[in-house]
């Protein structure tokens, strides 16, 4: 694929009033969220789920990507149609997620690295036989009293940089993906400044390893205070954080940021990203790729219930419908209740 080609699908990735559901749960993560709902994690109850997802009707008008797991990508619908066709007949770029999760550190207790460039060339090149167009490899950067150190950051971006350049040769376009955890007792102010730091050694690795800024997409966290920090931060606060910090750090080649949830409840996460799309004049679309905060009520409606199935998939389109508005800034609480 030209230059040309993986710029416009990065751009389509990041679309005005759409963005991308992220279905890429390992099969570890997809039971724990079966099992709080009664359902135990089968080969087949993935498939069905699944399936509910990707053929709800209409979800095209919001839902620009979904990145699928290795299982996902090579199923089909009841009828033998695959998921990649599926989301190609609503007009949704199919996306896979190629890292293999993350390892502790050696040497640095509580850090972690992100595992999976060992044979990322031959999957990639499978995986774009199989139609994806794009890819995702998530980092993940702990913030407490000693951490992050300097190495972990910029190990965990030198992986980042790597994964970017691979997908590029293989023709797909990397969601770069650095996320700075919610959990902990810090501040507002000490994520902007973890993030910032983080941001900077990412682009720092991605300009060493001549990804191309034009045919990537940016899955950062929000800056917003950890879980436990007694200090809680209103939407405003969030969004005046979060685009300082991206000024700062975020080159505008970058066509779009799409948002991580990062544990963020459903209304929440997307009152966040409603406020930050009420700035103006910068320079990338600001948009989302959620996973919890799109299916968590989808999740809970279906119940692995066959005959709840219409009702779910009212459920996801509502929530994307929701996050297509706050793209535009335009999302209002009180549009919950309705």
């Amino acid at each position: 694929m030209r230059h040309s080609e993986l710029d416009s699908v990065a751009r389509a990735m990041t679309s005005a009033g759409k963005g991308i559901l992220a279905a890429d749960e390992s099969s570890g993560t997809i039971a724990k969220r079966f099992a709080a709902i009664g359902v135990e994690s089968t080969a087949e109850t993935r498939r069905s789920y699944r399936e509910l997802l990707f053929t709800t009707p209409g979800l095209g008008e919001f839902i620009s990507g979904v990145i699928l797991f290795d299982e996902s990508i090579r199923q089909h619908t009841s009828d033998g149609t695959t998921f990649v066709e599926a989301l190609d007949r609503q007009g949704i770029l199919p996306g896979i997620k190629v890292d293999r999760g993350v390892t502790a550190l050696p040497g640095f207790p509580g850090e972690t690295v992100t595992e999976g460039l060992d044979g990322l060339q031959e999957r990639l090149a499978d995986y774009r036989r199989l139609g994806a167009r794009f890819a995702k490899w998530r980092a993940v950067i702990h913030i407490g009293p000693a951490v992050p150190t300097s190495f972990a950051v910029e190990a965990n971006a030198h992986a980042l940089a790597r994964y970017a350049a691979m997908c590029q040769e293989a023709d797909l376009v990397p969601i770069v993906e650095p996320e700075v955890l919610m959990d902990g007792d810090h501040s507002l102010a000490r994520c902007e400044e973890v993030t910032g730091q983080v941001l900077r050694s990412v682009f720092d690795q991605l300009e060493a390893h001549r990804v191309r800024l034009e045919a990537m997409v940016l899955k950062p966290n929000m800056i917003v205070p950890g879980t436990s920090c007694p200090q809680r931060a209103s939407a405003a606060d969030v969004a005046a954080a979060t685009v300082r910090c991206f000024r700062r750090h975020v080159p505008a080649a970058v066509p779009g940021i799409a948002f991580l949830s990062g544990g963020q409840s459903e209304s929440e996460a997307t009152e966040h990203l409603s406020v930050l799309n009420e700035t103006t004049g910068l320079p990338w679309q600001l948009s989302f790729s959620f996973g919890r905060a799109l299916q968590h009520s989808t999740l809970d409606t279906w119940g692995g219930r066959a005959e709840n199935v219409g009702a779910a998939q009212g459920r996801l389109h509502e929530r994307a419908r929701l996050n297509g508005l706050a793209r535009a800034g335009t999302y209002r609480a009180a549009l919950e209740a309705s």
